[in-house]
């Protein structure tokens, strides 16, 4: 039996936060209405959903071992777009030939943009 991701869930302090976060910096797409107590967040083209949870009291958050890597074709340009927009990503890194960068999300967990999906 063979199953596909589908979906991430994230637990978040702040859900509208988290959700405008993914949508602003990512191009998620999100009416940003809670429904069933999630917001959910489609990929503009292909690819995983994302569910925005309202995090009990009790999570701690950013502390899971679980990195949210987005698949971009220029890491760079990437990463200046998006200090355009106030988000700003530690260094490029390069390695094995492509290029990867890091940054925390609202809640604090660990989110990526690496070429390495379009290395040749």
């Amino acid at each position: 039996m063979k199953a596909s991701l589908g979906t991430i869930l994230i637990y978040a302090r702040d859900m509208r936060k988290s959700a405008d976060f993914y949508s602003k910096h990512f191009g998620f797409i999100t009416t940003g209405e809670v429904s069933e107590g999630l917001i959910e967040l489609k990929a503009a083209d292909v690819g995983a959903g994302i569910l925005i949870h309202q995090a009990a009291k009790s999570v701690k958050l950013g502390q899971a071992g679980v990195k949210l890597s987005f698949h971009v074709s220029d890491v760079e340009a990437f990463v200046a777009e998006a200090a355009a927009q106030g988000l700003k990503f530690g260094a490029v890194h390069k390695a094995n030939g492509y290029a990867f960068a890091n940054v925390k999300d609202p809640d604090k967990n660990s989110v990526s943009v690496s070429s390495r999906a379009h290395r040749g």
